[in-house]
């Protein structure tokens, strides 16, 4: 099992200690659930009524949360708790997998896992590392310290840039669903274009990133993408956007750059959203966005019966509209 003192963690992260730095931690656990040789964390002050309950070694908490910790025990104190927990987490396992390598005689895995398959004119960096089963195809691009993990699947001529990660069953550059209709049946589009990847992106399992009709599907630095995520042809993400699970992104819509879109959304095709919107969970963009803000767009759950009745009023809204317009008009007579 691996530890690390108090002392260690605050020498690697920086943070004030109260409390005994010789104290010993094996874990990092959720504040209600940690146990006395754990180290947890409070971000949301509507959580604090847990704070003096938990039963944590030691909790890393704000400034403002400061006297309320030390009535506890041990806390560290850090500007943005959330931040350092996210950094301890980094902490942890790059010293876990330290720990692992020199478990194993000191013997490091093959950065390119034997199962592979890399096509001769692909560009792979010596420092990227390629796992079980995955495919990278021919003219792609893969950049320094990016890991796919496995079964991922790296389409012709497409471009990884540094530092990402690409979960299992990822597919970079699958054709666009493009095709035209003709007497009653479909005929295919060619998708001539790419998929670019910038640098410090990462893509959860199984996320599908379709390549251009003619110009490149663009996903710039830092975005972030879930799990079982679609985006589609030609398809612009900005910089440190980042979008939940089971997110939908139509063909050829633009998204700004430190977007939040919550998991279940829906953009439509050729739409534009400004820098800095939000998007609520399950909601369905029908128009382009041109301010920051944070955008809802669905249909509250309901009972079945109380449901069906408010749909069948929503139908006659535009109706109805009609008609109080003309009884306006008849009053200014």
């Amino acid at each position: 099992m691996m530890s690390f003192t108090l002392a260690s963690v605050v020498e690697a992260l920086g943070g004030v200690l109260h409390g005994d730095a010789s104290v010993t931690i094996d874990g990092i656990a959720p504040l209600e659930a940690a146990s006395p040789t754990e180290i947890g964390f409070l971000s949301n002050p509507k959580y604090q009524s847990q704070l003096l309950s938990s039963k944590a070694a030691c909790v890393i908490v704000a400034p403002a949360q400061e006297a309320l910790a030390l009535q506890r025990g041990a806390c560290i104190v850090a500007e943005q708790p959330y931040l350092y927990f996210a950094r301890l987490t980094r902490f942890w396992k790059q010293q876990r997998d330290a720990l692992r390598q020199q478990n194993h005689n000191h013997t490091q895995a093959p950065r390119v896992h034997p199962s592979a398959v890399i096509d001769a004119t692909a560009r792979v960096h010596a420092t990227a590392r390629i796992g079980p089963l995955c495919v990278v195809e021919a003219g792609a691009q893969i950049g320094a310290d990016t890991v796919l993990k496995s079964r991922v699947t790296i389409g012709e001529d497409c471009v990884v840039g540094e530092r990402c990660i690409l979960h299992a069953g990822v597919v970079i550059g699958a054709d666009g669903f493009g095709f035209a209709p003709f007497e009653g049946r479909w005929e295919k589009i060619e998708q001539l274009g790419a998929v670019r990847i910038g640098n410090d992106v990462e893509i959860g399992a199984n996320t599908c990133i379709d390549r251009g009709a003619l110009d490149d599907t663009v996903i710039e630095d830092g975005v972030k993408l879930d799990n079982l995520i679609q985006i589609g042809h030609n398809v612009h993400v900005g910089k440190h956007t980042a979008m939940a699970g089971c997110v939908g992104v139509a063909g050829s819509a633009t998204i700004g750059a430190h977007c939040t879109v919550g998991g279940g959304a829906i953009v439509l095709g050729h739409l534009t959203l400004a820098d800095r919107v939000n998007i609520s969970a399950a909601s369905v963009v029908t128009k382009s966005i041109s301010q920051p803000g944070h955008y809802t767009g669905m249909f509250p759950i309901d009972d079945n019966a109380t449901w069906e009745r408010n749909a069948a009023t929503v139908k006659q809204l535009h109706r109805l509209r009609e008609r109080i317009k003309n009884l306006e008009n008849e009053l200014k007579k």
